[in-house]
């Protein structure tokens, strides 16, 4: 069986980019999720899972930095505040209906890096290239992307958010709407990056697939019930149930 290749013991030490102690995230004098407490190094798979309403949209707008703390400490690695967190919504229909080529939609992920400028430069040209090629998406940069279906548009958004940084993504239920086989593709795509050193957040409710993709698991219920590898939440009490013996 193959080695988790993010565990403890390669004798590498490896760089936290996000560390969460104790922190509260809320809205309007209310804590959605309280004290929670996780690193997010590099190389890390972590998926977030629970039910739903257990706080996992929250805890994400939160370490975005959409949300900021009501309690506790967060702390962002500096080369994340500068280059910033990929990001991977939910879509919604009308963003699934967008009128642009896949090549401007990915283009458009480097507004971070073109500032104040009217045109894309050479360099942010290339960093699409790079990633649409990354992707897999690179002989479609001139379809429409409202006409692509839905597992290519995925590849096209992070593609786009890998122009933001090719760090630390963070994707937000990413096979909500696709068949199958996009699943699976979307999941060996992920794994790849993961392997070339992207770290991936991702909420999920598709734990049977999470359990054999992550490297990780935080469990939330407002508050972490479990934050640990999978090989330790498998074999944990708050694991267990929530596979339904499947472990």
């Amino acid at each position: 069986m193959e080695e988790n290749r993010n565990e403890a013991g390669s004798g590498e030490a490896k760089k936290p980019l996000i560390v969460c102690q104790n922190v509260d995230f809320g809205y309007e004098n209310y804590d959605v999720v309280v004290g929670v407490s996780m690193t997010v190094e590099e190389g890390d798979y972590v998926c977030i899972v629970g039910e739903n309403g257990s706080g996992k949209s929250t805890l994400m707008k939160g370490l975005l930095g959409l949300l900021k703390p009501t309690g506790g400490s967060l702390t962002v690695a500096e080369e994340l505040k500068k280059t910033g967190i990929g990001y991977l919504p939910q879509q919604t229909a009308a963003q699934r209906d967008f009128p642009a080529t896949v090549q401007e939609v990915v283009l458009s992920g480097c507004l971070s890096r073109r500032g104040a400028l009217p045109f894309y430069s050479r360099k942010e040209k290339a960093i699409a290239r790079e990633n649409m090629e990354k992707t897999g998406i690179y002989q479609i940069k001139d379809h429409c992307y409202r006409e692509l279906s839905g597992g290519q548009q995925q590849r096209v958004l992070i593609a786009r958010a890998l122009c933001a940084t090719s760090r630390l993504l963070i994707l937000d239920e990413p096979i909500t709407g696709l068949d199958p086989s996009a699943i699976q593709d979307l999941y060996a795509m992920l794994k790849q990056l993961n392997r070339e050193g992207v770290a991936i957040l991702m909420v999920s409710h598709d734990i049977r697939n999470v359990v054999s993709e992550a490297s990780k698991i935080l469990h939330l219920k407002r508050e972490v019930l479990f934050y640990g590898t999978v090989q330790e939440y498998k074999k944990s009490a708050v694991g267990k149930e929530f596979l339904g013996g499947d472990s």
